[in-house]
């Protein structure tokens, strides 16, 4: 560790700045009705506002990962700081579709700022098992913060008060990330040659890092689609769309924190292929039961997708670290680009199953269930790829020896252009 570094009022603080990005994806996905019906949008429209938040995300990820070590985390988070309230407050003041485009991506940018200070800071500040075990905790609060925003936009909705009042809430996590970097030392790059730009693109000429980093897109939407639609797609379905959410995204808090002790014990592509079973398996459920038996496929998926991000980030620290911050910032920030694309995708699945749906007679609640479910189903083809992405992925990592090429150990091999 390094040295003056508070590392732990670092990761502390890097928590509370994750559960602003979660309050904003919960909040938004529970408001979703609320601005469908005040400003008259169709589902693909609210799917465009979603994007937004996608797309601002990897924009800012990307952009964070390659002036990280050239203007530190503090900058980036300062830059986070001042998304997040210019995104909040200009949501609260929109006034329809075009303002709530802005401040949408506003907030995303505020998150992938985020995102790409956070991640390469807790890397730099903890070490081997440690380090796996830390970065698991943080995106910990990712689930635990939709629980959280999950909740109280239930609660605050069912009280009747408006969708703004619920927005501001979002400013509460906002300012005491904001007190917790304040002043802070804030450590440097453990791995020589990492915080070179030229050393990263190196180090990611690498199949490892290109697999990683293009089936981040599918890990990605695999878990996003279905939690960022569960108001409208679920709300039919005799079970609450935000207990759902709520549910789905507690078990991933949990499992997250158990992360280290299940990837010791599973490895990462174990538990990579795992996950790509047990969400497919959920999605399935969703897309085919109603009622109780839908907390029934939240537990599977939530079990599925709990573990996609951190392992594929930790997958990329360990086994490619010469891909730096940088590294870091691309694979997640593909996984919100992929995820930006197909937000106004799901909604376009959802208008056409609904006229599918009311051609063939449905109407009503019955009509909202038939179209939601059929989108539903359409989403599993994301996991089925994976499972067979992963099982290659599994096998490739098995055959690799303790020792790499020409006697070098695998990390020094892992570091090499492979083209």
């Amino acid at each position: 560790m390094n040295q003056n570094v508070n590392a732990d009022r670092l990761f502390l603080g890097s928590c509370f700045a994750l559960i602003t990005t979660a309050f904003s994806f919960a909040i938004r996905a529970g408001i979703l009705p609320q601005l469908g019906e005040e400003f008259g949008l169709s589902a693909e429209e609210l799917g465009f506002i979603n994007s937004m938040w996608f797309y601002g995300f990897p924009i800012a990820m990307i952009v964070g990962g390659i002036v990280y070590h050239s203007v530190g985390p503090r900058i980036i988070m300062m830059v986070a700081f001042v998304m997040h309230t210019l995104g909040i407050i200009m949501t609260i003041y929109s006034g329809g579709y075009n303002g709530l485009l802005l401040s949408t991506l506003f907030i995303g940018i505020g998150n992938g700022c985020t995102e790409a200070a956070c991640n390469p800071m807790i890397a730099d500040s903890y070490a081997g098992q440690k380090m796996n075990k830390m970065l698991s905790r943080f995106h910990m609060w990712f689930p635990g913060g939709i629980v959280l925003g999950s909740l109280i936009s239930l609660a605050m909705t069912k009280m009747d008060m408006g969708w703004q009042a619920q927005i501001w809430i979002i400013m509460i996590p906002t300012l005491i990330y904001a007190f917790l970097f304040w002043g802070q030392a804030f450590p440097k790059a453990k791995v020589e040659g990492a915080t070179s730009l030229s050393e990263n693109f190196r180090g990611m000429v690498n199949p490892l890092f290109i697999f990683i980093f293009l089936f981040m897109a599918l890990t990605a939407i695999s878990e996003f689609g279905p939690q960022q639609w569960t108001a409208i797609i679920l709300s039919k379905s005799g079970a609450e769309p935000l207990l759902i959410l709520a549910l789905v995204t507690g078990l991933m808090a949990v499992g997250r924190f158990f992360g280290g002790p299940v990837i010791g014990r599973f490895g990462q592509t174990g538990v990579l292929l795992g996950s790509a079973i047990f969400t497919t398996i959920g999605i399935y459920l969703f897309s085919s039961v109603t009622g109780p038996m839908a907390y029934l496929a939240a537990i599977f998926f939530a079990l599925g997708v709990c573990y996609f991000w951190p392992t594929m980030l930790g997958f990329v620290a360990e086994k490619v670290p010469l891909s730096g911050a940088l590294g870091l910032s691309l694979v997640g920030g593909m996984g919100m680009f992929s995820t930006a694309i197909f937000q106004p995708i799901i909604g376009g699945w959802i208008d056409e199953h609904r006229a599918e749906m009311a051609a063939q007679g449905l109407s009503g609640d019955a009509l909202e269930l038939a179209a939601g479910q059929a989108t539903l189903l359409n989403m599993t083809t994301f996991p089925i790829i994976l499972i067979v992405a992963f099982t290659v992925l599994f096998f490739w990592m098995r055959s690799r020896n303790a020792k790499g090429r020409h006697g070098m150990p695998e990390s020094e091999v892992l570091q090499q252009p492979q083209l």
